[in-house]
């Protein structure tokens, strides 16, 4: 990655991006519901493949992260980021996590201190599952909420609430990230 890009969820329409926002590419991925701000050197993004029939496949769709939010949680404690918690439940919705990623909560997404910190989103087919992670090692979403076609009040309250919903692995680097998720991997 050597530009900043928007990643738009695998519904979001096309439209959800201001045209030429801020100088932002904008790709779509096939897995996931918001969007996600991916920069260099800001934000880990790691695909995970898993073959049907695999150790690691779950065929229920709600349980088929635990595994992955399990080694991410790993990975946050050997950075130095223990208390990471595995969401196990259902997803958790609210008025902005069709829009922007980090405002909702998925099973195998990690949170610390009820923070979001780890965004899994998934893809699956007979074959096998995409699994599609996001972590952010800074966090302001003002770049992403300008980016995406609100209004004013909207980008206003949106800020709100993910300024206090999104945990980042500040002072940490992506090669270090990196490292730490590939030796927490079974």
């Amino acid at each position: 990655m050597v530009r900043p890009a928007v990643v738009l969820g695998s519904t979001q329409p096309a439209d959800a991006v201001v045209p030429g926002a801020a100088g932002l590419d904008v790709a779509r991925r096939r897995s996931g519901g918001g969007a996600v701000l991916v920069e260099p050197g800001r934000t880990v993004w790691a695909d995970v493949v898993v073959p049907a029939g695999d150790v690691l496949w779950d065929a229920d769709v709600g349980r088929a992260a635990w595994w992955l939010g399990e080694v991410w949680a790993s990975t946050l404690a050997a950075l130095g980021v223990p208390g990471g918690v595995v969401h196990r439940g259902a997803i958790v919705r609210n008025a902005l996590s069709p829009t922007v990623c980090f405002a909702g909560l998925g099973p195998g997404e990690v949170t610390v201190g009820g923070r979001k910190v780890v965004g899994i989103a998934q893809r699956r087919n007979r074959h096998g599952a995409l699994f599609q992670c996001a972590v952010p090692l800074a966090w302001d979403p003002s770049t992403l909420l300008a980016a995406l076609s609100l209004s004013a009040p909207e980008r206003e309250s949106a800020a709100a609430v993910l300024a206090g919903s999104v945990c980042a692995l500040d002072n940490r680097s992506a090669f270090d990230v990196e490292a730490a998720f590939l030796a927490s991997l079974p």
